[in-house]
């Protein structure tokens, strides 16, 4: 693939997006909460895990290819859901979805996304997960549920780390509101970047009319209220296993735990009827001052051992940082800023880059690890710097290594 953008890492994606994209808009995608201690601490844990490489390794046939609930990917990366895509870019969740599917990895729409997600299943296909809130009225919830089931989707992604808003100030300061404010800050932050607003907003008021939330029934929307994004959303904070067990009754397939960094609470998930959990503090957007989900995420997998597939998000930027999460019993890696700052950068051709730089990233990282599978990653291959960071007890590749020295 060409890279006419001249991105070479996802650094180099986010500073095209903040250069194209609104101020708010941009805030609202690449900001924490209240002082993002959680989000710089994302980012920083992974400095406090280094790699012990193993040499004189034919890796000459290595391969990316990951089994997720029985279906073959071509990496072991997850789209994770990210509900402005469809602002970054005209229709970017069709965007995202299509890099996806050339890419040979999962997609999973966000309930709050701008394109309903029967259009998505239509015009873009591949692996289709969708991602679920609850709401104070369950049966709103239960509606889209019954509507993905009819769509296609494969897998579903509730969310449980959001039974409160996030403090995020800074959209209060930017007038960011879903639907927009035609405030004189919010015109000249738009009047200011030309490319989005001709090829994005105008084209949606040309076409479609304002951006939306495509996903929500027509009850949801009328109980909505104009507010900063994140306040103007609905959502409960009375959610109990209760909830877990409806959705199990209702949905026949494979139903993933979203924001979990307790393993007594992932392992009760498992319990009610979880096939997957997410370790994730959703990108340290919500409580600041939460742990990394790599931080606990080895005593997760040893809760849970084999009854569940465990994904990790959060702070991952790297192929290094997917290829740590897997050496720490991960079974793949959600992402959401890094794909967001490619569809913002380039639309589709922008997000396919973000997945190329990582899949190039991680086939290096197995190389220079002496790995040629996924399988063969462990927590062999890390030395960890920090007291707090410790390795599962058990994982297929440390047996793997364990039972070589045996024989």
């Amino acid at each position: 693939m060409s890279n006419d953008l001249n991105a070479y890492n996802i650094f180099d994606l986010r500073k095209i997006a903040l250069k194209r994209v609104p101020k708010g808009l941009f805030e609202f995608m690449d900001r924490g909460t209240e002082d993002e201690v959680s989000l710089r601490n994302n980012r920083e844990v992974f400095d406090r895990l280094r790699f012990k490489p193993r040499t004189m390794v034919d890796v000459s046939k290595r391969s990316q290819d990951n089994t997720l609930f029985g279906v073959k990917h071509k990496m072991p990366l997850v789209i994770a859901p990210t509900g402005v895509a469809g602002l970054m870019w005209f229709e970017g969740e069709l965007a995202l979805a299509r890099a996806a599917r050339a890419a040979g990895i999962p997609f999973t729409l966000a309930t709050g996304s701008m394109t309903a997600m029967e259009r998505v299943a239509d015009e873009a296909g591949g692996e289709l997960w969708f991602q679920l809130y609850m709401w104070p009225d369950r049966s709103l919830s239960h509606e889209l549920v019954e509507r993905a089931k009819a769509a296609g989707y494969k897998a579903l992604v509730v969310t449980v780390d959001g039974v409160s808003a996030g403090n995020r100030e800074y959209n209060i300061r930017n007038g960011f509101t879903i639907p927009f404010t035609y405030s004189t800050r919010a015109m000249l932050d738009m009047a200011t970047h030309p490319r989005w607003l001709f090829g994005t907003m105008l084209r949606y008021l040309a076409t479609t009319g304002m951006p939306m939330y495509a996903n929500y029934p027509a009850a949801a929307k009328a109980k909505m209220t104009k507010g900063p994004v994140g306040r103007s959303s609905l959502r409960t904070d009375s959610i109990s296993w209760d909830d877990l067990d409806a959705l199990r009754k209702i949905w026949p397939h494979k139903l993933i735990v979203k924001g979990m960094l307790d393993p007594q609470d992932a392992l009760t998930a498992v319990e009610h009827g979880a096939d997957g959990i997410d370790v994730s503090n959703h990108g340290g957007r919500n409580l600041d001052g939460i742990i990394s989900p790599i931080e606990i995420l080895p005593q997760i997998v040893d809760a849970v051992g084999k009854r569940a597939t465990v994904f990790m998000d959060s702070g991952i930027r790297r192929g290094s940082d997917v290829v740590k999460a897997l050496a720490l019993g991960a079974d793949a890696v959600m992402v959401g800023r890094s794909t967001l700052y490619g569809v913002a950068a380039g639309g589709e051709a922008g997000a396919s880059r973000a997945l190329e730089i990582y899949r190039d990233e991680i086939h290096r990282n197995m190389a220079l690890l002496g790995c040629n599978t996924l399988d063969e990653l462990g927590p062999h291959c890390l030395q960890f710097l920090d007291s707090q960071l410790r390795p599962p007890s058990s994982t297929p590749a440390l047996r793997m290594v364990d039972e070589k020295i045996a024989t």
